[in-house]
């Protein structure tokens, strides 16, 4: 069992952390989170200023949980006006977790016009079917299926993990990836835009499930995912920045085309500066449960 003490100058909030949405294996029993990144196996839980973990180190978690980055110095960067202020005050210690990059792509390739719930079946249902099964405290997870074990699924068999029309493409990207040598470690190493770039010519990536890919394992803190709910908060709270014209337009629209992704998303990335993803996350969350 391992220890971790937490400082004023490195402030954490476990749940905010894992039930904003990010990452979307993980689940919780009593006062223990319990979660499967890459191949490892681990719970936590926080009491006060003390994280407990069992199955991994501390380099992990703090690693994992980005916890050598100042989040307070992040948090004074995006406290442009009070909007962002009302969601850091309500979420402080939310942190962006550092994912793996393969299953990061994967997740929200099958987050597309999908809530939470459904999204943690449809992962939960792929990691079941392909991946490796380890147990735990005597309960059963499995592991995150590779890129090759899905070069040799089948469409119908991904259909059955309630993927539908994103089967296909999540097999063309996995035979991608396996056979161009495709390297996530390199993408971490290239700017924003190039690595964007790169992700947009996976089939079935899009603007935002590139951004959220940038943002969520490949350590982009700049990347300013769009979704309903942000789009909702930049409707509601900075339509100043915005011409009538633009706003009439996309208020009335589901879907945001590529040119409108990249108008907002250029905002927010201006506007909150070189931690615009922490802003987003933070308003987020904020959107999707304390704005009525």
């Amino acid at each position: 069992m391992g220890k971790l003490c937490l400082t004023d100058s490195t402030p954490f909030n476990l749940d905010h952390t894992l039930k904003c949405g990010q990452a979307f294996r993980w689940r919780k029993h009593g006062e223990w989170w319990y979660g499967t990144v890459r191949d490892k196996i681990f719970k936590i839980k926080q009491t006060g200023d003390t994280l407990v973990f069992e199955n991994v180190d501390e380099s992990f978690v703090e690693r994992y949980f980005s916890l050598d980055l100042d989040l307070p110095r992040i948090l004074s960067s995006i406290n442009k006006d009070h909007h962002i202020e009302r969601a850091i005050r309500r979420f402080r210690g939310l942190r962006i977790v550092r994912q793996d990059p393969w299953e990061c792509l994967i997740s929200y390739m099958c987050a597309t016009n999908k809530n939470i719930p459904a999204i943690k079946r449809n992962i939960e249902a792929l990691a079941n079917r392909f991946g490796e099964k380890k147990t735990f405290e005597g309960q059963v997870f499995y592991t995150f299926p590779e890129p090759y074990k899905l070069t040799q699924a089948s469409v119908e068999e991904l259909k059955k993990c309630g993927l539908g029309f994103r089967a296909k493409y999540i097999i063309e990207t996995a035979k991608k990836i396996v056979k161009e040598d495709f390297s996530f470690e390199m993408l971490k190493r290239t700017g924003y835009m190039d690595g964007k770039k790169t992700l947009l010519r996976l089939r079935g990536v899009g603007h935002k499930v590139a951004d959220c890919v940038l943002l969520f394992s490949l350590e982009k803190l700049e990347a300013f995912p769009v979704d309903v709910w942000v789009k909702r908060a930049i409707l509601n709270h900075y339509k100043k920045h915005f011409d009538a014209k633009f706003l009439e337009r996309v208020s009335r629209k589901k879907s945001l085309s590529p040119s409108e992704y990249e108008r907002v998303n250029s905002f927010g990335r201006e506007y909150f500066g070189e931690y615009a993803g922490y802003a987003q996350e933070y308003l987020f969350h904020y959107e999707r449960l304390c704005v009525i």
